[in-house]
C-alpha cells in the first residue's frame, strides 16, 4: 500500500485485542445506556465513534509521520503506544458495531457505516479469554520470522532483499535459481505451517462471532455486495484479461525454452517458477531482456536523461507532477505540503524511504514521503503518489468513515492511472521531449511488452493469493493439503510449477510476505484492472483518437472535473456509484486493459503461431 491513511480500520489490520476486556466493562455499560439498541441509538453511537476516531487519528498520524521520518528509540516507543491504542479502539468498535448491525429498521447510511466498522479488522479474535493474546503472539511471531528469513546461494546464507534481487539476475544459472527458490520456501515458509493454521482457526472463530460465515466471507464483505457475488465478479474480470495473459505466457515460455533448453524449460506445459525473475513469479519485468523484440531496446529517448537535460532537481520534479493536476483544473497543493514533506533522504538520521502519500489532519495537511532520486522511476512514482494526495483532498469533506477510496482497489488505481499518463505525448506537452524524438510506432511493441511483463503477468497471482486463503478459511482446501492447495492454484491460474518437488511438510505460501503478514491481496488485482478503466475513461472524455497507450489528457479541465466528481465521493457511496460517476460503467471491467494492450496481443499471436497455448 503506497498511501498512508490514518483511518483506524486500516491501522490494525493484523492485530487483535480482547474484544471486551474487563477494564472496558464499565464503559460498555455506560455506552449501552447512552446509545440504546434502537435505530436512533445506533446512529448516535456511530456519530460518537466517528468523532473519537477522527480526533485520535490526527494525533496518531503525527506520531506515525514522526516515526517514519525520524526513526529513533523514542519515536518507536510513541508509535507502539499509539498503535496499541488504535488496535484496541478498532477491535472494540468492531465488536460493538456487530451488535448494532442486528438492530431492525436502521438507516441505510448507518447500516453501511456499521459494516465498515465491523469489517475493519483483518484478523478478528473471539471474545473468549486468551484468544486475542494467542492470536497476537502468533501474528508477531510469523511477522518476525518472515523479516529474519534467509535463503542460500551457492551454500551461503542470503537475506530477503538480496535474494529478491538475485532472483532477477540474468547471470544466475538455473541451478542457482532453483537453490534460492527452494531454500527461501523451505527456510521461511515451512516452519510457519503449524502456527499459521492455528492463527487462522482463531480468526475464523472471531469472524463468526462478528456474524460472518468465515474469515474469507468477512474479507469479501468489504465490497458492497454479497461475498459470493464478489468472488464471481473477480473471476469474471479475470476471464476478460486471461487471453492476454495466455498469449504472454506462451511467448515467454518459448523464449525461456530457447535460452535454457527443454531439460530446464520444456516448450510446452507450465513455466518453471524460478525462471521468471521474481521469487513468486508475480512480475516478470526482470527477464525482459530475454524476451525483448529485436531492436526494441532503443525507444529514442531516456526519461532519466530528459530529467538531467532539463536540470530538474528533486523539488522541481514534484512541481512538474503538481502541474499535471493543475492542468486538469485542480487547486495547487497547500504551502504546508512543500514545508512538511520529505523529498530527499536526510543525512543526519534514519527514515523510511518507501514512497507514501499522507493526509495527516484528514483535511489538507498533505505530504509525500520519499527519498527522491533524479531518475525515471522516481519521476513516475511522484505522479503516482500525488494521485493519492489529490484523492485524499478531494474527499476531505466526507464523514470520517468515508475518508477512503470507494473500495480498497481505487486508491492504488488512481495513482497508477496517473502514472500511465506519462506518455511521450505528455513529455512533449511539458517541454521535456522534442516532438521529433517521439518514438515511432514500430517501437510500441517493445514498450507494451515491457509493461505487460509486470502489469499483465501479475494478474493471476493477484487473484489467486486470496483465492487460496478463502479456501483455507472455508475448508475447501483441507488442512492436510495446505501446500498442495497453493501449488494447485499456482498451476491453475499462473501456469507455473515449482523447480523442485514439494510435499506437505512445506508451506510455500508462507514465503510470500502478505500471507504471514495477513494483508488481503485482492485489492492489488482490482487496482491493476481499474487503472486502465480509469485511463480509458479519461482519454475518451478528452477526445483522444489515437492508440490508447499513446494517450495524453494533460490540460483537459473537463477530464479533471469528471475525475474530481468521483474522487470527492470517497467511500460515501457503494463503489459502483463512484465508478459510474467517472466511467459511466457500474462494473469493473478488463476491457480497457485488453484495448490498451491490443497491439501487443496481435503481435504475440503472430509470434506464437504454431505453438501450443496453455498447460
Amino acid at each position: 500500500m503506497k498511501f498512508a491513511t490514518v483511518a483506524l480500520s486500516a491501522l490494525a489490520v493484523s492485530l487483535a485485542t480482547p474484544a471486551m476486556a474487563d477494564h472496558h466493562a464499565a464503559g460498555t455499560e455506560a455506552a449501552a445506556s447512552a446509545y440504546p439498541m434502537t435505530p436512533q441509538g445506533a446512529a448516535d453511537w456511530v456519530a460518537m465513534v466517528e468523532k473519537d476516531m477522527f480526533d485520535f487519528s490526527v494525533e496518531y498520524g503525527r506520531v506515525l509521520w514522526l516515526n517514519n521520518t525520524y526513526i529513533v528509540h523514542d519515536s518507536d516507543q510513541l508509535a507502539a503506544k499509539y498503535g496499541a491504542e488504535a488496535t484496541e479502539k478498532s477491535v472494540r468498535y468492531a465488536n460493538e458495531a456487530a451488535k448494532y448491525a442486528r438492530v431492525e429498521g436502521l438507516d441505510a447510511e448507518v447500516a453501511r457505516k456499521l459494516d465498515i466498522l465491523r469489517n475493519g479488522i483483518v484478523m478478528p479474535a473471539p471474545v473468549r479469554d486468551g484468544a486475542a493474546t494467542e492470536l497476537n503472539e502468533i501474528a508477531t511471531k510469523l511477522g518476525s520470522a518472515y523479516g529474519k528469513g534467509k535463503g542460500t546461494l551457492n551454500g551461503e546464507e542470503i537475506n530477503g532483499s538480496d535474494i529478491e534481487a538475485e532472483m532477477g539476475n540474468l547471470d544466475r544459472t538455473p541451478a542457482e535459481l532453483a537453490e534460492m527458490w527452494a531454500s527461501w520456501h523451505d527456510n521461511v515458509g515451512a516452519p510457519m505451517r503449524g502456527d499459521y493454521q492455528r492463527m487462522i482457526a482463531i480468526a475464523n472463530e472471531g469472524s463468526k462471532e462478528l456474524g460472518f460465515a468465515d474469515l474469507g466471507a468477512m474479507w469479501r464483505s468489504n465490497y458492497d455486495m454479497d461475498p459470493d457475488q464478489f468472488a464471481a465478479e473477480t473471476e469474471r474480470m479475470w476471464q476478460e484479461v486471461k487471453p492476454l495473459y495466455m498469449a504472454l505466457h506462451t511467448y515467454v515460455r518459448g523464449k525461456l525454452n530457447a535460452r535454457y533448453g527443454a531439460e530446464v524449460q520444456p516448450a510446452t506445459g507450465p513455466i518453471r517458477a524460478d525462471l521468471l525473475g521474481n521469487m513468486w513469479a508475480q512480475e516478470w519485468g526482470n527477464i525482459y531482456p530475454l524476451v525483448a523484440p529485436e531492436g526494441a531496446g532503443d525507444i529514442g529517448y531516456d526519461l532519466t536523461d530528459l530529467i538531467t537535460a532539463k536540470g530538474l532537481d528533486e523539488i522541481e520534479m514534484v512541481r512538474t507532477g503538481e502541474q499535471f493536476f493543475s492542468s486538469l483544473g485542480f487547486e495547487p497543493l497547500p504551502e504546508t505540503f512543500w514545508e512538511r514533506s520529505q523529498f530527499v533522504k536526510p543525512q543526519d538520521r534514519e527514515v523510511v524511504c518507501h514512497a507514501s502519500a499522507w493526509d495527516v489532519d484528514n483535511v489538507d495537511d498533505l505530504r509525500i514521503k520519499m527519498c527522491i532520486k533524479k531518475n525515471a522511476d522516481d519521476f513516475i512514482t511522484i505522479h503516482h503518489e500525488l494521485g493519492h494526495n489529490y484523492y485524499q483532498r478531494a474527499y476531505n469533506q466526507q464523514d470520517y468513515l468515508h475518508l477512503n477510496g470507494a473500495n480498497d482497489g481505487f486508491h492504488e488505481a488512481i495513482g497508477d492511472m496517473i502514472a500511465l499518463s506519462i506518455t511521450p505525448e505528455y513529455l512533449v506537452q511539458i517541454d521535456m521531449l522534442d516532438e521529433a524524438d517521439v518514438p515511432s510506432a514500430d517501437k510500441d511493441i517493445g514498450l507494451l511488452l515491457r509493461q505487460a511483463m509486470d502489469k499483465v503477468a501479475f494478474l493471476p497471482f493477484g487473484l489467486m493469493v486470496d483465492r487460496y486463503r478463502w479456501g483455507l478459511f472455508d475448508g475447501s482446501i483441507p488442512a492436510d493439503q495446505l501446500n498442495k492447495g497453493w501449488n494447485d492454484l499456482r498451476l491453475e491460474y499462473q501456469g507455473i510449477v515449482p523447480p523442485v518437488e514439494r510435499d506437505e511438510s512445506g508451506f510455500d505460501a508462507g514465503a510470500k510476505y502478505h500471507i504471514p503478514g495477513n494483508v488481503p491481496y485482492t485489492r492489488y488485482f482490482l487496482a491493476r484492472i481499474l487503472q486502465f478503466q480509469f485511463f480509458k475513461a479519461a482519454c475518451d472524455q478528452a477526445g483522444w483518437e489515437g492508440p490508447l497507450h499513446r494517450c495524453s489528457f494533460y490540460g483537459n479541465e473537463e477530464v479533471g472535473k469528471n475525475l474530481d466528481a468521483m474522487l470527492e465521493m470517497g467511500a460515501s457511496k457503494p463503489w459502483p456509484d463512484a465508478l459510474e460517476a467517472f466511467t459511466g460503467e457500474r462494473q469493473i471491467s478488463g476491457a480497457a486493459m485488453a484495448e490498451y494492450f491490443a497491439p501487443l496481443k496481435a503481435w504475440l499471436d503472430e509470434q506464437n503461431a504454431g505453438m501450443a497455448e496453455g498447460w
